[in-house]
């Protein structure tokens, strides 16, 4: 048995009816040349005959229930897995277009995953139009976070189109690295050592966590510092309880556009995203009868922290916070506000050591989770208004059995407090957004993606000039 580090058991702790903790991921193929009418058929009934299940997909929690998910987390490998459970074919009403299958992603992310069974679910989904597929997978978030997700579905993937007979991705084992740890067993002495070396390691990084956290106490203070401290972003339509039907909706761009922005403007490609994503979400938030709070809202921006050759599962992520200055009306002005934001939260990560950033975490992300266990979630201000992330896919073009993958979009979790999860993917010269929303407190969220579009052509006709402005149309799938 292994024990749950302390970042994946909170997620265990926060699970309720209304706050699923699964994240999630939808790939879109297209079929290969003279794929026969029985190819997905064939592929699934390959993949439920797979009689390897490597780690983590052959792991399910020892004890279940409420009680063993709160006190002791601990992995145990399910000898008796049942594949046809946990690999589900599906079909849209020919043709399937982009909104049925958000429709279809949508209802199947809203669904909270068996604790008495491994943590994930994989659907099959044909009839999208144009001789396309689909493959929604979704894992528990105590299992996996965003960077080792896309690692574990790249090492499944080839960049061969010729390659068949491909093995599924829970018979996939990552590659060992020398000197690499391995997981620790869930036994007395065991948890012992691992507690003094905990207590040693929080002793020893106390002085830097008590320079940081004095950093962020200034910060609220002298707010013309420019570092956003936890809190400091006001309640907001996005920020109240959530219930537990999601909603999906993604954006597509080219990479190169967002980049020329980021060069001509002398930011980086995040600092691009979130502007973005604060302008559609300025946008969003006037239209509404709460209207738009005179205050910036603020973004939680995870930051991995897992090394490049790791291909490990869990979490390993540091959290930072920057204004999205959604109260500035002048775009060029709101974007310099973000440069600025993101600066000097880089700035105050950075000088923390590698060693410290897993307590940092931990001592920033508490708040948020207390408010979660306590119910007061969604009932006070929340510690960021909302969770933007972006993170770095596959560059070159994968297949599967011959299919090739056309898109990778990323589906996230929310939770009371932040209605609303914008996650990034890069691939294959692309960022693909995808929007996970509260159904029943953002019942418009699908207008967030036609609106981060249009940021982008309004920044671009500020930015460009006319010649080298671009005006190719994004598309946007909605569920």
């Amino acid at each position: 048995m292994r024990r749950l580090a302390t970042l994946d058991a909170s997620w265990l702790a926060v699970e309720s009816d209304d706050t699923p903790m699964h994240v999630g991921n939808l790939q879109i193929f297209s079929l290969p040349e003279g794929a026969p009418d029985t190819f997905l058929r064939d592929m699934v009934n390959r993949m439920k005959e797979a009689g390897d299940i490597a780690p983590p997909w052959g792991y399910k929690l020892a004890w279940s229930g409420l009680l063993g998910r709160l006190l002791a987390p601990t992995w145990k490998v399910d000898k008796n897995i049942d594949l046809d459970y946990h690999v589900r074919h599906s079909a849209l009403p020919r043709p399937g277009g982009e909104r049925e299958l958000g429709v279809l992603v949508s209802r199947l992310h809203s669904n909270p995953l068996d604790f008495d069974r491994p943590l994930w679910e994989c659907h099959v989904i044909e009839g999208l139009e144009n001789n396309r597929f689909a493959l929604y997978t979704k894992m528990h978030h105590s299992m996996i976070d965003g960077i080792s997700g896309v690692r574990l579905m790249q090492r499944v993937l080839t960049t061969d189109p010729d390659k068949r007979n491909m093995l599924p991705p829970w018979s996939v084992r990552p590659e060992r690295h020398r000197g690499s740890k391995k997981d620790s067993e869930a036994t007395i002495p065991g948890a012992l050592s691992q507690a003094m070396d905990a207590l040693k390691l929080q002793a020893d990084m106390a002085p830097r966590l008590w320079q940081a956290g004095n950093r962020l106490v200034h910060s609220v203070r002298h707010p013309e510092d420019g570092l956003t401290a936890p809190f400091t972003g006001p309640v907001s339509k996005i920020n109240h309880r959530v219930t537990g039907q999601r909603r999906f909706a993604t954006q597509h761009y080219q990479l190169e556009r967002l980049k020329e922005l980021a060069h001509v403007s002398g930011g980086s490609l995040n600092d691009i995203v979130l502007y973005l994503c604060g302008t559609a979400l300025r946008r969003f938030l006037l239209e509404q009868d709460e209207g738009l709070p005179d205050t910036p809202l603020t973004a939680g921006i995870p930051v991995n922290i897992r090394p490049a050759d790791d291909q490990g599962t869990g979490t390993q992520i540091s959290f930072m916070i920057a204004s999205l200055a959604t109260d500035e009306p002048d775009p060029l002005n709101r974007l310099q506000n973000i440069k600025t934001s993101t600066r000097r939260a880089k700035e105050h990560l950075q000088k923390l050591p590698k060693s410290a950033l897993t307590q940092y975490t931990m001592l920033l992300m508490s708040p948020y989770i207390l408010q979660l266990m306590s119910g007061m979630g969604g009932r006070m201000r929340p510690v960021f208004n909302v969770t933007i992330s972006n993170v770095p896919g596959p560059q070159r073009t994968l297949y599967y059995e011959g299919a090739k993958l056309e898109a990778m979009y990323p589906v996230s979790l929310i939770a009371h407090g932040g209605a609303l999860n914008i996650t990034c993917l890069s691939y294959a010269g692309s960022l693909n957004f995808g929007y996970t929303g509260c159904r029943d407190t953002l019942p418009s969220m699908q207008k967030l993606a036609v609106y981060t579009g249009e940021a982008l052509d309004e920044l671009e006709e500020l930015l460009l000039p006319p010649a080298t402005a671009k005006t190719g149309k994004t598309a946007n799938r909605k569920g």
